[in-house]
């Protein structure tokens, strides 16, 4: 039987959706201003490149920045997480009671790890389950979830710091490998493990076809509302992970500041990044490319001496600039 012309013009937009944008076009601009911010940074303050000193924003970086990787997928299938600094503590505070709860350390450290990564895959599956069979704005859920999260992290610890006697848990964040942090070497290892997933497979495929046309993707035979789910599953779990390594380096949770203001650093790293937050493109590198112009940016301002208060600015400037630049390249 013929096909009617709408059907075929709905699946050319679906073949044109699931099609892999080029690489270069997305990340060449965030890439030039790293660049331009990496010089100009080092000329402006000795310290810059300073072992120690590049060693600690690439580290403070990891933490913010495997979170946006998780973020990338969500606001690719047009989609966005509030809640993720709220995460961050809760999976926290999850991690060191179940870490203080086993005498036996090393056994400690490995169902506390396990636990970290399948309570922030829960959590994430939390949102996802709302907004697909809740039908409810991934604003909406995530903005809720946000003050849920943290709420509970308050009332487990009484808001009291939790801390671990444990020897071992703090080599976990704390550690090097080959005079590079763990937190770093898992950073741009999961950026790996990402872009494969979002460039080579077709669920990277079908996750940018769902972003760019939800409705079209599915008279395409996609499953739309299992795609949207696992990118908040997968961003749950990408949640879990930094809380390993943000708790384990400091050996301890504030569940009143851990991951305070993660969410905007997640996802100003991500629109910095060139992925648009409307959804349908983007890619993984853009967001960490996007995550070390952040962490150098704050870097500078502290080394410089400009005031704290003003960090917020600098990244809603950032933020805004990046935006504009997407609504004009559009």
């Amino acid at each position: 039987m013929a096909q009617s012309p709408n059907t075929k013009s709905m699946g050319s937009v679906a073949r044109q959706g699931l099609r892999r944008l080029p690489l270069n076009a997305t990340i060449l601009a965030p890439l030039v201003a790293l660049i331009l911010l990496f010089v100009v940074s080092s000329i402006a303050s000795e310290y810059f490149l300073n072992t120690r000193n590049i060693s600690n924003v690439m580290r403070q970086v990891s933490y913010t920045g495997i979170i946006a990787i998780g973020m990338t997928f969500v606001i690719i299938a047009g989609g966005i997480d509030l809640s993720v600094g709220s995460m961050v503590a809760l999976v926290g505070v999850v991690i060191l009671y179940i870490v203080n709860s086993i005498s036996d350390p090393i056994q400690a450290v490995l169902l506390g790890l396990l636990a970290a990564i399948a309570v922030g895959g829960l959590l994430g599956l939390f949102n996802g389950l709302l907004v697909t069979r809740g039908r409810i704005a991934a604003f909406v859920v995530t903005l809720a979830s946000m003050s849920i999260f943290r709420s509970l992290a308050l009332y487990f610890t009484d808001a009291a710091v939790v801390s671990t006697p444990n020897p071992l848990f703090s080599s976990v964040g704390g550690g090097f490998l080959l005079g590079i942090p763990v937190p770093v070497i898992v950073f741009f290892g999961l950026a790996i493990i990402a872009h494969v997933l979002l460039f080579h497979t077709p669920y990277g495929r079908h996750v940018c076809a769902v972003g760019a046309n939800p409705q079209v993707a599915r008279y395409s035979g996609i499953r739309v509302e299992r795609i949207v789910l696992s990118t908040f599953v997968i961003a749950g779990i990408c949640v879990g992970l930094s809380a390993i390594m943000l708790t384990s380096r400091l050996n301890s949770v504030s569940p009143s500041d851990a991951g305070y203001f993660y969410e905007l650093d997640a996802i100003a790293a991500v629109v910095i990044g060139g992925t648009a937050l409307s959804g349908g493109r983007g890619s993984i590198w853009g967001t960490v490319i996007g995550a070390l112009i952040l962490g150098i940016i704050n870097n500078m301002l502290n080394l410089t001496g400009v005031s704290p208060y003003l960090q917020g600015l600098v990244k809603g400037g950032v933020i805004l600039l990046a935006v504009l630049l997407q609504y004009k390249r559009t």
